[in-house]
């Protein structure tokens, strides 16, 4: 397939590849023909897509979170299905990167060259689970897996600032509370490579959070809003879960959470029981 020169074109035509080996290559070669200088934005360009968004393959199937059940890390089978749940939460991050590339038009050209970044760290992320994954003994795709983030990606289409506000700085910023825990309970477990990819998935996920505090901040200030109550307002309009704590709090400073925020953050969690 003729890959488009035009990075929110391509973007799109990454994001309904439904191979995810293919779709990790692709934003792998995007990304490098973005720093060549040979694939660039033009936020005005008017785009749409008559495939299906997000392409992906015909497994995992996809339940309600409730059916997808808990995994035992004493057992092989058991830390494979996490390593799976984590793998399916990094393609389905590759897939909302790509998709806040395209889908916005009129942001700045940083905003898209930040959130390819976002796209080509969550393909590195997916390939080290997904072969990971495989010294296991199985592949992406042989456990059943949820689709609640993609949901809220569906919900905030219509407004790149609801997007901002309500993936990257609330339901990713959730995988910097989840990560040191995870963490441990496989390093406990004696799974000391998962527990190394952890490592580089929290690292990099900050900078990615932190790219949603600042277009979120970005937006809010072009349109005259406040960052706190703005924010209350759109978790309200688009129904956000209410994040529950433990937080981890100096992973979400790095991020660029400010005190308040993260006050804010902690008294609806307390209130949220």
């Amino acid at each position: 397939m003729h890959a488009p020169t035009e990075l929110r074109a391509r973007a799109l035509q990454c994001l309904i590849e439904p191979d995810p080996s293919a779709k990790v290559a692709a934003v792998y070669a995007m990304a490098a023909a973005s720093r060549e200088g040979t694939c660039v934005p033009d936020a005005q360009a008017a785009l749409s897509s008559v495939a299906a968004i997000p392409g992906r393959p015909d497994k995992p199937e996809l339940v309600p979170p409730l059916q997808v059940g808990r995994r035992a890390m004493n057992t092989p089978e058991g830390r494979a299905m996490l390593i799976h749940a984590l793998a399916h939460i990094e393609f389905n991050a590759i897939n909302l990167a790509l998709d806040a590339v395209w889908r916005f038009p009129g942001m700045p050209a940083a905003y898209y060259t930040d959130w390819l970044k976002v796209a080509r760290e969550e393909a590195y992320h997916f390939s080290l689970l997904q072969e990971h994954l495989r010294r296991l003994g199985y592949s992406y795709g042989d456990f059943i897996a949820h689709d609640s983030l993609w949901e809220m990606v569906e919900r905030t289409c219509g407004d790149v600032l609801a997007r901002m506000a309500l993936v990257p700085r609330t339901l990713e910023a959730r995988g910097l509370d989840a990560n040191p825990p995870l963490r441990a309970k496989l390093a406990q477990a004696g799974d000391q490579e998962a527990a190394a990819i952890l490592d580089i998935i929290l690292r990099d996920e900050i900078g990615h959070v932190e790219i949603g505090n600042r277009w979120y901040g970005f937006l809010c200030r072009q349109r005259g809003l406040e960052l706190l109550p703005t924010y209350a307002e759109l978790a309200r309009q688009y129904r956000a879960p209410t994040p529950r704590g433990p937080f981890n709090l100096q992973a979400r400073r790095q991020a660029g959470f400010t005190e308040d925020e993260l006050l804010a953050l902690q008294a609806a969690s307390t209130a949220a029981g």
